[in-house]
């Protein structure tokens, strides 16, 4: 027996032509359009608790960046990169100030 995760109700305002494609797109599926909207929903979610993980982790370094003056340049990581498909892999470049 398969159990469900507790779902808590809330209001959501759409304008009438989304709302009837996301009807017509849930007759299609043949899911309900509130299926529908929890995958939208969950998938928008998961995209913007990554992509604001990654905003703090350049924060961080930046800041990393400005304390120390550590750094690696544009010309180094291109080179490091043109290496990589070469026999033997190459090291990545080391930071330096």
């Amino acid at each position: 027996m398969q159990t469900h995760p507790p779902m808590s109700p809330i209001s959501l305002r759409l304008p009438a032509e989304l709302k009837a494609r996301v009807q017509h797109l849930a007759a299609a599926r043949q899911r309900s359009a509130n299926a529908l909207l929890v995958q939208a929903v969950a998938a928008f979610v998961e995209r913007e608790e990554q992509r604001e993980a990654l905003r703090q982790e350049c924060r961080a370094a930046h800041e990393h960046y400005l304390r120390t003056g550590l750094h690696v340049t544009q010309a180094e990581v291109k080179d490091w990169a043109a290496r990589l498909g070469e026999d033997r892999e190459a090291a990545p470049p080391v930071c330096h100030i």
